[in-house]
């Protein structure tokens, strides 16, 4: 066994592989649910009488709030481990859903949709999962566990879109948001294996002994880290207009709820490709050619899709190929966060990243609802998430894959 395969702590039961497969479970339930909101949308504005605007502004508040707590969160849970984190979440998560569920004014929809929903999230999601496995992982296992970890979440999202259209047909919107809101409980048992030693916070293989304001002081100065944080805004802008906008895209273009439904399901099973891929070639190759490379093959995809005639096979081509480059950014982003500043504090300068990430998001489905409101179509807000996926190309690209330089302390 080499040092990199060597565990770091004593953790008993718990194996790699039982921290890596519950994890996975955490990852897939926490994305799933809200992954198949944009499938909502339709019958919940048409049974309450609501403009789009008003739903997208509350998925665009569930995303910025989701990033805004996720540094804090992530700060919790560096410091203190990730259980009581998640079990906050999980309550707040599944108390949103059941809000939502019946919810009787726009105001109700927007604090339980948007803020108990966004602030459950940052709780329970990948950010937090693959903080832990940063941790608690051999270092070995790091980049390829990253991939693996965002793979679960595009699985969640592959397999609750056509859950919820199943359900939404069988039952009622109103019991399928009841029914996630149950499943979502289950990460609180989940999330005893990712539970920290009492000595993992001061282990020196967790990092230099800083402050979290020492971290963050240190990365916000860091030009590659800046870089990174920029391109990640665009990420954030093009996933989640397509998440909850491409549904009803399809539909205004002719297609069934179900051909939007298969579409998001498609997009989250080849994500596991991607997302594994993209994790098990950061070990290979420089990292910001990955990323640069992402961003610039969605914004082609995009055009292509935009510009044919919209059809079922043409939906699901692109449901495949933007699925291969859909969160495939987050194990790269993640592994060169870790490379840069260690594990000690990772979970809360990912989530800092992944704040910029949710603030794309917040515009993305926000802009979404309000140029579709304005010019009758999505056209505008496609040709910017085009705009936006080569800058993040170029923002990449001057990155610089090292360790942060620190100064060596004196020898008594």
């Amino acid at each position: 066994m080499t040092s990199a395969d060597a565990p770091r702590f004593q953790l008993g039961w718990r194996t790699p592989l039982i921290i890596l497969i519950c994890g996975c479970l955490i990852a897939l339930i926490g994305f799933g649910p809200r992954s198949t909101l944009g499938l909502f949308l339709s019958p919940v504005t048409q049974e309450k009488g609501w403009d789009r605007d008003i739903y997208a502004l509350a998925l665009a508040l569930q995303m910025l709030l989701w990033g805004a707590a996720q540094p804090f969160v992530g700060g919790i849970a560096d410091k203190f481990g990730a259980v009581r984190v998640m079990w906050i979440g999980a309550a707040l998560y599944a108390l949103g859903l059941a809000w939502m569920a019946y919810a009787t004014s726009q105001t109700e929809l927007i604090v339980s949709a948007g803020a108990l929903i966004g602030f459950g999230l940052a709780g329970t999601s990948f950010t937090v999962v693959i903080g832990a496995f940063g941790k608690l992982l051999p270092v070995s296992w790091r980049s390829l566990s990253f991939g693996i970890g965002t793979a679960a979440s595009s699985f969640g999202q592959f397999l609750f879109s056509p859950l919820a259209v199943g359900l939404n047909q069988s039952l009622n919107w109103h019991s399928t948001l009841l029914i996630f809101a149950a499943i979502v409980l289950t990460i609180m048992p989940l999330s005893l294996a990712l539970a920290l030693p009492r000595d993992a916070q001061t282990s020196a293989a967790s990092g230099p002994a800083q402050s979290a304001g020492e971290a963050l002081r240190e990365a916000l100065s860091h030009r590659s880290y800046v870089l990174l944080v920029l391109g990640y805004f665009t990420c954030g802008f093009q996933v989640f207009f397509i998440t909850i906008h491409l549904p009803a895209y399809l539909v205004d273009r002719g297609l069934g709820i179900d051909i939007g439904a298969w579409t998001i399901g498609l997009i989250g099973l080849f994500n596991i490709i991607g997302s594994i891929s993209a994790g098990y070639l950061g070990d290979k190759m420089p990292k910001r050619y990955i990323l640069a490379a992402i961003y610039a093959l969605r914004s082609l995809a995009i055009l292509v899709f935009i510009l044919v005639p919209a059809s079922p096979l043409t939906s699901m081509i692109f449901g495949a190929t933007i699925g291969l480059l859909w969160l495939s950014t987050i194990p790269p982003t993640q592994a060169l966060v870790a490379l840069m500043f260690g594990t000690r504090w990772l979970t809360m300068l990912a989530g800092l990243a992944f704040f910029s990430h949710q603030v794309g998001g917040f515009l993305g489905v926000w802009l979404g609802g309000i140029l579709y409101e304005r010019t009758g179509s999505y056209d505008v807000i496609w040709y910017l998430t085009i705009l936006l996926g080569f800058f993040a190309a170029a923002v990449n690209l001057p990155i610089v894959e090292k360790p942060v330089a620190r100064p060596v302390a004196s020898p008594a």
